[in-house]
């Protein structure tokens, strides 16, 4: 199950941040990474039967900004905390420092535990996020087979589907309010005021914020800034699995993770169903028949219809089947398809629901929207923690190793070593989507 390994470590976002209004401001540019082996998004994303959006999406995310300006205008949000400008919607609550401490006076032991954790799990994640990196850019010169394009996605420009569209989303406001609240009640925690927080939107790019005491959080001991800028990543990776752990209970979870997790959680399947055969077809000819269970075509294992490989008409394809309890082998004449001639078929009708079955199954799921979703959910709040760990002075990474190492040597020191550690990142980074582009070009999702 090359294709469900590959995924489980290439679906990635990245959040950048930026300093505005003197504040945290996290304008999340995300990155995605998917590999030419993994057509995963393509045969399972469920439409919205909105595609009709899909070959003028910029158009319409533009006009989409253009209303919502024109209405706020109308409306005159101004009052009630909101800033308007051609390119940006900004909303700042003063009030939200209230709503933290309520919380933090509910649950104060726990978030402290939850605070010291988000200082360790800071060093691993970025470590991670070194290592997939590293890996990835090694991958493309010794196992390019292995190498996962990456892409930065703008919905409109490289996010072009209506339903990958609306899963983005609406999974955006959730993993933002989750970041920067972690953030917020650390801060909290550590008697460090938030001045307000809110959201921003950047035409087709979205921003959560806190926004904390500036002398406050420089007057703060080492450890407590350490701790309130991990929280954000910490929070978005436990968020992710608790999903993860709900998500084990869906057979199309299984399509993302690999081998190793497959086997502990899922009873895997034998093949894939032959409903009927198409009259005249190679498989008639053949001698398929309804009933039989496809296990393998041309020496691939087949588990599910996404393990189902690119056919040529006119070739000859060896598919081996489990019928009435014995595997039996046939050679099959791969027919044109009507559609697109170029495309070949077996001239099966299949079974395509998924066929994993979950050791754990005390949900039942009956929504493949709410399946994708929430598999959507769990990639961006997971990769958006592992990615914002990278140490650029845009992420929160960079804030966290120039926390580590202020004050302990001269200021000129600090920027010498802290711009050596950018360039280096950086450079990895835009290593990693220019080989993307080399092996692949322009792609959109």
């Amino acid at each position: 199950m090359t294709h469900a390994t590959v995924l489980f470590f290439t679906s990635s976002f990245a959040i950048f941040e930026i300093d505005f209004l003197s504040g945290y401001v996290e304008t999340i540019i995300t990155g995605f990474i998917v590999t030419d082996k993994c057509t995963f998004f393509k045969k399972l994303t469920i439409s919205l039967e909105l595609d009709f959006i899909t070959q003028n999406s910029i158009i319409y995310v533009l006009i989409a900004w253009v209303v919502i300006v024109i209405i706020a205008k109308a409306l005159k949000v101004e009052k009630y905390g909101f800033e308007i400008k051609a390119y940006s919607l900004v909303y700042k609550n003063k009030g939200v420092n209230v709503v933290l401490n309520k919380v933090l006076s509910r649950t104060k032991r726990g978030i402290r535990v939850f605070a010291d954790t988000s200082v360790i799990a800071g060093f691993v994640m970025m470590g991670f996020a070194f290592w997939f990196l590293l890996n990835n850019v090694s991958n493309f010169f010794v196992a390019q087979d292995e190498f996962s394009e990456l892409t930065v996605l703008i919905p409109g420009i490289t996010l072009t589907s209506a339903s990958s569209i609306a899963f983005f989303l609406l999974s955006i406001p959730i993993v933002l309010v989750v970041h920067e609240g972690a953030h917020g009640i650390v801060a909290a925690l550590e008697k460090i005021k938030i001045k307000t927080g809110g959201f921003a939107i950047f035409i087709a790019m979205f921003a959560g914020f806190v926004e904390p005491d500036e002398e406050e959080f420089e007057k703060a001991k080492k450890i407590s800034k350490l701790r309130v800028i991990g929280a954000g990543a910490t929070a978005n990776v436990i968020f992710a699995f608790g999903l993860g752990l709900i998500l084990l209970t869906n057979p199309f979870f299984a399509m993302v993770l690999p081998e190793p997790l497959l086997t502990i959680f899922y009873e895997l399947p034998s093949g894939v169903l032959i409903l009927s055969i198409i009259e005249n077809s190679g498989a008639e000819q053949a001698g398929l028949l309804a009933n039989d269970i496809i296990t393998s075509i041309n020496g691939i294992q087949i588990y599910s219809p996404a393990d189902f490989p690119s056919l040529s008409p006119g070739e000859t394809a060896s598919v081996s089947v489990i019928r009435d309890g014995q595997e039996l082998d046939f050679g099959v004449e791969i027919i044109p398809s009507p559609e697109d001639p170029e495309r070949g078929l077996i001239g099966i009708m299949r079974d395509n629901t998924f066929a994993y079955k979950p050791l754990m199954n005390f949900i039942e799921w009956n929504d493949p929207n709410v399946s994708m979703f929430l598999l959507w959910l769990w990639m961006i709040s997971f990769f958006i923690g592992i990615i914002n760990m990278l140490p650029l002075p845009i992420l929160d990474g960079g804030k966290f190793i120039h926390t580590i190492i202020d004050k302990k040597i001269s200021d000129k020191s600090v920027n010498i070593v802290m711009w050596g550690i950018y360039a280096f990142t950086f450079v990895l980074f835009g290593l990693n989507i220019a080989l993307s582009y080399m092996k692949s070009g322009w792609f959109t999702i």
